[in-house]
């Protein structure tokens, strides 16, 4: 039997879910263990309803010994979908794959909306399993992927999972994938602070997390969400690297003018970064050709190096090396 461990908000919480649970198991630590309308028929719903299954993660030493090879493990973050998460984290891969010497590897734990193989232009290809695990989706030699996405049907289904399906996912994401050395791992998270957060916050707790990169936008209704994302990070222990605010202003791809177009009614981030002491570690303007690249599975800041944008994306890729080198 092998099991999956996740957090509440009252700390660590073994969550033992075998392998053969059912789509809707309800997990060995809910009162409802065996006996929910989910557990029957399972085989294992006896020895759930006799609550004999808790105890340590038995995945947690596969997963220490596979991130053994992994140097810096960053998680990027974003209380609020659609402020362009997703999109950085495929540019700091894009950026740190540059340099060819550099091991990078990418993990989707965004389950229910695995965006990144569209966004590397890798949407089409599947995993293959090898005697050592399964094998990421190569972008290029240096850069390697795991998603979800690649493990569906087709690009239109939808990934209706509850908590402890998701959690066993990540859990063989962590142990089962053959990363090889890689100098860096990053992993992009859905929206909130939920299971996913929460499963990679505590599975990789013995091998340790680097540092987590918040993206937002200026607007309010975004800044609320990442105040929720650092009081996330503190109460799980994860250093908070710094606040990216993307969408900052718009630049026009022909006079290179920007204009502003979320207007920063509380300050944008500049004014979160000094509220809570996190630092700002830059502001990337709106160009209508990342969403292009993004479409099209091409790297911006290589198709366009002169970009307002792509400048940005380098300086902030800068210091956060810098960062994870102190």
């Amino acid at each position: 039997m092998i099991a999956t461990q996740v957090m509440t908000s009252q700390g660590p919480n073994p969550l033992a879910v075998p392998d053969n649970a059912p789509e809707h198991c309800p997990g060995t630590d809910s009162q409802d263990a065996g006996k929910a309308s989910a557990c029957a028929g399972c085989a294992n719903q006896e020895i759930c309803a006799s609550g004999k299954t808790k105890g340590p993660d038995p995945a947690l030493p596969f997963i220490k010994e596979r991130m053994s090879t992994v140097r810096r493990k960053i998680v990027v973050l974003s209380g609020k979908g659609g402020v362009g998460k997703s999109t950085f984290a495929a540019q700091l891969g894009w950026a740190f794959a540059a340099d060819e010497q550099t091991q990078t590897g990418i993990m989707d734990v965004d389950i229910c909306g695995p965006s990144i193989p569209t966004i590397l232009g890798i949407a089409s290809e599947q995993v293959h399993i090898s005697s050592t695990g399964w094998s990421p989706v190569y972008v290029q030699d240096n850069l390697g992927v795991m998603s979800v996405g690649f493990m569906l049907p087709s690009s239109r289904d939808a990934v209706m999972w509850r908590g402890p399906k998701k959690n066993g996912l990540i859990s063989q994401f962590l142990k089962d994938v053959d990363w090889g050395d890689l100098d860096y791992l990053i992993v992009d998270t859905p929206p909130g602070t939920s299971d996913e957060h929460m499963s990679i916050a505590q599975y990789l707790k013995e091998s340790g997390i680097d540092g987590a990169i918040l993206v937002t936008t200026p607007q309010e209704v975004a800044l609320q969400d990442v105040r929720r994302e650092i009081s996330f990070c503190r109460k799980v222990g994860i250093r908070i690297l710094g606040l990216v605010e993307n969408m900052s202003g718009f630049v026009c791809p022909n006079c290179k003018t920007e204009s502003q177009v979320f207007k920063p009614s509380t300050g944008g981030a500049s004014a979160l970064a000094k509220l809570t002491g996190v630092e700002l570690l830059g502001t990337v303007p709106l160009d209508p050709r990342i969403g292009k690249c993004a479409d099209h599975g091409s790297s911006f800041i290589d198709e366009y190096p002169d970009s307002p944008a792509t400048i940005a994306y380098m300086n902030i890729i800068d210091r956060i090396k810098k960062l994870l080198d102190d």
